[in-house]
């Protein structure tokens, strides 16, 4: 069965359905959506227009990219190293936090992990020396170099540096900026860098 809308009387009266005012002005509201989805209130409209500014910003400037945590990873010289954002340079772990921004967004000199060095580092990228006070970065360990100032960084067992590399000679050291190895290029050079003399009349040279 059909439903009949009662319709308006010829002087313009409101019919039965809709709802009059006070003084008999129809309601505006009525008129408006007398048919389902014919309109939208302000406030739906105002929110539909901010929406659509919004996507259309976004998409003329580019959502920011995401920043992933800090990771490891390891450099050409096999030495540890950071991981920049970009997922593609690796820095040597010694020059994070050096004042001088190698990433090309500067997270390697973010003020939060540079802010109270080494313990604002992440653990990957710090060594601890024999004296606990001390510390070096983590790809300064077993290079050679005496940088803990007591070789710990280079002869102690927990380090477990392998055996001097080929472009080093294994003898005592009596310099202090080595340990058990010395380069070649120090040998036969008349000057005494090992304490049985070995660099001057056992090392090959370079």
């Amino acid at each position: 069965m059909n439903k009949i809308f009662p319709q308006g009387d010829g002087d313009g009266n409101a019919a039965a359905g809709t709802k009059a005012l006070p003084g008999g002005e129809v309601g505006f509201g009525s008129l408006c959506c007398s048919r389902r989805g014919a309109c939208l209130s302000a406030f739906l409209l105002l929110l539909l227009v901010t929406l659509a500014a919004l996507i259309a910003l976004v998409a003329i400037l580019g959502l920011p990219p995401r920043t992933p945590g800090v990771q490891t990873c390891v450099t050409l010289m096999n030495r540890t190293g950071f991981l920049c954002h970009d997922r593609r340079r690796c820095v040597p772990a010694s020059r994070v936090c050096d004042g001088v921004r190698t990433c090309a967004q500067g997270e390697d000199e973010d003020e939060a992990m540079c802010r109270d060095v080494p313990q604002s580092l992440p653990s990957f990228l710090v060594a601890r020396c024999g004296d606990p006070s001390s510390w070096i970065y983590s790809d300064q360990k077993c290079d050679g170099i005496n940088n803990c100032g007591d070789c710990s960084d280079e002869l102690s067992p927990v380090t477990a540096c392998p055996p001097c590399g080929p472009g080093w000679w294994r003898c005592p050291s009596i310099v202090f900026k080595y340990c058990d190895c010395i380069p070649r290029v120090l040998c036969r050079d008349h000057t005494q860098h090992c304490s049985d003399w070995s660099d001057e009349y056992s090392c090959p040279g370079p």
